[in-house]
């Protein structure tokens, strides 16, 4: 078949459908003995449960084009995290787009938080396929603080440039060079 099969058609429908829709997140970062690391979450459900490398990403969420960037990213971390983050000032990153056509925006701040307290809100499917039993999941089923190198390792590679971003902006007292 031209264009690469079924599969590729059914890909190129999902980029499609993601080209327009907007997330917003927040990157905490915090420095240990002088050294950056940022907060990172694992996707729960069943798809993510072996995942690893490159299957963490920043708190996020789709936001409506009414809504504020930043005010979606503090109601989308408080939504998955169980909290509101510290107040801090907030570094706005350049927008990336993921694999699917997403387009994200990031906003990072120094700020902590208790990984251990995550409480995170939950999403049914259906699960196993074809079962026809419902079951919930956490959106978020771990958060954990990495430094700046081991998070380029777990993060999704199209997040990646955050990063580096957040690494050439971030100071210890919060405010970007």
């Amino acid at each position: 078949m031209p264009g690469g099969g079924p599969l590729a058609l059914l890909r190129r429908r999902a980029i499609l459908s993601a080209v327009g829709r907007k997330s917003a997140g927040l990157l905490l970062y915090r420095f240990r003995d002088d050294a950056l690391q940022v907060l990172l979450v694992h996707p729960g459900g069943p798809f993510w449960i072996r995942r690893d490398a490159g299957a963490w990403t920043v708190p996020k969420g789709e936001y409506e084009p009414t809504e504020e960037p930043l005010a979606a990213a503090l109601r989308e971390f408080e939504e998955e995290l169980g909290c509101r983050p510290d107040a801090c000032e907030w570094i706005e990153l350049a927008p990336i787009r993921q694999r699917g056509g997403k387009l994200v925006t990031a906003f990072a701040g120094q700020a902590d938080f208790d990984a251990s307290r995550l409480v995170s809100n939950t999403f049914s499917m259906e699960w196993p396929p074809r079962s026809g039993q419902m079951r919930e999941f956490p959106e978020v089923d771990r958060a954990q603080w990495y430094a700046i190198a081991e998070a380029r390792q777990k993060i999704l590679a199209s997040q990646v440039p955050l990063l580096d971003e957040l690494e050439r902006r971030a100071t210890p007292g919060g405010r970007e060079d």
